[in-house]
This record gives structure tokens, sequence and C-alpha cells, in this order.
């Protein structure tokens, strides 16, 4: 984990004296900043019928162009065909608020950067449309930006995966899924595609060698042609391609030897899926509801959205309440346990904590995370306080540090995707506030 600068973890006074300089060190020249491009202020959406300069839609792609994404991350579902994931009918499990009103002024300084930087600083910097500290089970820092609320179904992207990942541990420690089981083997419809002969743990770990280019700013990448057949983007004119995940999954090609290294790609995470719902007799969407929705007394149903045939994109279609996901941060904070009583295994959560393989982690393309590596959907810091996370791109996110007894969950809108773009201000200011929550006066 990055180096933080003691003299700068202060609480109260020294909070006042850290300028914006520090935000102008690390603001994306290109982009406008979040007071500029407040969904609110700019009136996106707003009123009954929208002027046409100010509405957002899925046709014309620009429900997912900056700064209209400040409102569109919070609206996900007039965008995208989805489905509910229940929570049941069980009690809400309760989240006592002790709020500190001292956590704005912690302090902290940027990886790369030489002026200190406040936490209340860092939310603008990194486009934060809500996020809410947990310490020991506690509510201590709860904050909502622009159109998201309490109530509000943020998308949570790519932190979809971590959910997918933890479904994939359980079964493996019921008995239910064999680790070293093949991919062909549990879902034959994969048996000419590269996914084959890659094993359920290659897969979840994302040591699979296949052909699949995860940039999201190439037209032609795997990624955006992912995302036409499931129907997260706008198709070109005259498609022609795959309709929905499963069937392009089906035409990915091996390129290489499997479990070497660990390289990215969103469509492991719903190949990964695809054996769990096989493996459980039911749609991916009913066994995030069975398994951990219905599981952990959250507040409200999630929803995640869905492809052309119904398919849900495990991969990054999850929306949920920022609560919500605290909720479930928390439990796996905690081994599994909610309210006193086990939602599941806790070897499932300790094989995520204890991480994967460092040398298969790729730190030239994640240098914020020099000494990470990935488990089971998961991001393992390995840092003195045994931190990992679930992440999304454009700033969504879980932090669980265990040694600090902290839980942060992240919704964000970020103009840039690959978290590279925040992690230099998030991943400091997360061990700042870990650091002051141990050093709190209020425990």
């Amino acid at each position: 984990m990055p180096h933080i600068d003691r003299r700068a973890l202060a609480i109260g006074a020294l909070g006042v004296a850290l300028t914006a300089n520090a935000a102008a060190q690390t603001q994306p020249a290109a982009f406008p900043d979040a007071d500029a491009t407040d969904p609110v202020r700019l009136g996106w959406m707003q009123g009954t019928q929208p002027p046409a300069d100010k509405r957002i839609a899925f046709e014309d792609g620009s429900y997912f162009q900056f700064p209209r994404t400040r409102w569109s991350f919070s609206n996900w579902r007039n965008f995208i065909r989805s489905v509910s994931v229940t929570r049941g009918s069980g009690p809400v499990s309760r989240l006592p608020v002790v709020l500190r009103n001292d956590l704005d002024a912690v302090g902290f300084t940027p990886l790369s950067a030489s002026a200190p930087m406040t936490w209340r600083q860092s939310l603008d910097a990194n486009y934060t449309d809500a996020i809410l500290v947990l310490h020991r089970g506690r509510v201590a820092y709860e904050r909502y930006f622009g159109v998201t609320t309490p109530e509000t179904q943020h998308v949570a992207f790519s932190a979809t995966k971590s959910f997918v990942g933890l479904i994939g541990q359980i079964l493996i420690a019921e008995g239910k899924l064999d680790s070293s089981q093949s991919v062909a083997s549990l879902v034959p419809e994969l048996a000419q595609s590269g996914f084959a002969d890659a094993t359920v743990q290659q897969v979840a770990d994302m040591t699979t060698a296949i052909r699949f280019d995860e940039n999201y700013t190439a037209p032609q990448s795997e990624i955006r042609r992912y995302s036409e057949a499931g129907r997260f983007r706008p198709r070109p004119e005259n498609y022609k391609g795959p309709e929905g995940y499963y069937a392009f999954a089906a035409t990915v090609a091996k390129d290489g030897v499997h479990g070497e290294r660990f390289t990215y790609r969103t469509i492991n995470t719903d190949v990964l899926a695809w054996m769990i719902a096989r493996v459980e007799g039911k749609p991916f969407q009913q066994v995030l509801a069975d398994r951990i929705w219905s599981r952990l007394g959250m507040e409200a149903d999630a929803a995640i959205t869905i492809d052309g045939v119904g398919t849900p994109f495990a991969g990054g279609g999850l929306m949920a309440r920022l609560r919500d996901m605290a909720r479930f941060g928390e439990t796996m904070r905690l081994g599994g346990i909610v309210n006193g009583r086990r939602a599941f295994p806790a070897g499932a959560v300790a094989e995520i904590a204890a991480g994967g393989d460092t040398s298969k982690f790729p730190t030239t393309t994640y240098p914020a995370l020099r000494g990470a590596s990935y488990r089971a959907q998961w991001w393992v810091t390995h840092n003195a306080h045994s931190a990992y996370m679930a992440r999304g791109v454009h700033g969504q996110g879980i932090y669980i540090d265990p040694r600090a007894e902290m839980v942060i969950a992240r919704f964000g809108s970020h103009p840039i995707a690959g978290n590279a773009a925040n992690d230099p201000i998030t991943l400091p200011a997360y061990q700042a506030m870990a650091e002051a929550l141990m050093l709190g006066k209020r425990a």
C-alpha cells in the first residue's frame, strides 16, 4: 500500500489549512470539475418533458457520455432492460448510525503529488456520487451528491463481479462446484471456445488465456462488441453479431496457456455465472437473490441488467442502494456473519481474503496496486491491513479493511472508466481514513 504522510494525517484544524491545490494537481485537465458537472445544476432530465438539450437517451449513446453519466449512473434502469434481485421478506439488518463530524478533515497525500488533500476534497476530485464508511459495523460517515440519494439504485459496474466470485467460492466450499473442473464439463456449449479446458478457478481468478481485449475506448475491442451483443451499448446499424452474452462467449478463441497470469477480462465473470447457474439449476439473478441478497437483511431489492434473451450481465450489471453494498462488505468483514448468524461459509471469505498469487499480477498495469493479487473476482492488496476490494469502472467500489474494522462503499461517476484514474487519490484516502478511525477519540 502507498506510504501515508503521517504529518498530514490529522483531524480537525489541519484540514482548514489544506487548499484546493491538491485537487488541481490530480484533476484530469480535460474535464470540468465535480461542481461544474453537478447533474442537478446542469438540469439533466428535469421536468415532465425535458428540453431537447437536457435529455439523455440510450439510442444515441448519450447515457454513457460524461457529464451526462453523472445523472445516468444513478438512473441506469431507465436505459437498459433489467430484472429485480429480491431481498425476500426478512427483517432489515440495522446499521447503527454514529456519525463523526471530524472525518472530512482527515488528511493524506495523493500518490505522485506533493500537496496534501483532505478526505472531503478527495470526494469531489474523484466525482463521488455517494460514499459510506462503516467502523465496527456503525455508520461513521455518509454523504450523497448530485441526484444520488439513499434510495438510489446506482449501477455498480464491475463491483458486481465480486458478488459472483463469492457465490463461486460458496459453492466450492459446499462441495457443489469443483475448482479444478473444466468449463466444458459444466457448460458443453463452450466446448469449442477458448474457455473449454480452463478450470473453474482459472475463470474465477481471470488467469484464462483467451483472445479478449478489455479496452473500453477502442471501437472494435472485444469488450465493446461484447457490450453490443448484450445490449449494454447501442448496436451499430445492420448489426450481425452474436445475440447475448453467452452466444458471444462461445465465439471467444484461446490465446496462450491458461493459469499463467492474471489479465482482467469481464467475460470471465459471465462464464463463471453461467457455471454457477448450471450447478444451481436456476437463473443467476435468482442465485444472487437466494445466496446473498435475501440473506443479509438488505433494505431494498437490487436489480441487474439483462441482454436480449434475458441473461443477466454478471460482469457489471448490478444496481443497488449504497447501504446495501455496505451491508455486503460488512458481512464479508465478519467472515460471513450477519446479525450473529452465518450467511455463508467462513472458508469462502477466507479464501478470498487470503488473495492469489502475486507473481501473476501485472504491477506495471496497476502501479497503485504493487504487491496486490486477484482472487475469485476480488482485488487483494496484501498491505499491512490485509485490505481487499470489489472494484468497478468510474469509481464504484467496496473496500474492506479488517485491521481497522472498516468498510467503505462508494459510487462514483468519474469521467475516465479505468480505476487507474482515481486510485492515486482513492487508495491513500482509504488508508488515511482507516488510520484516523483507529486513532479516533470516539471508538
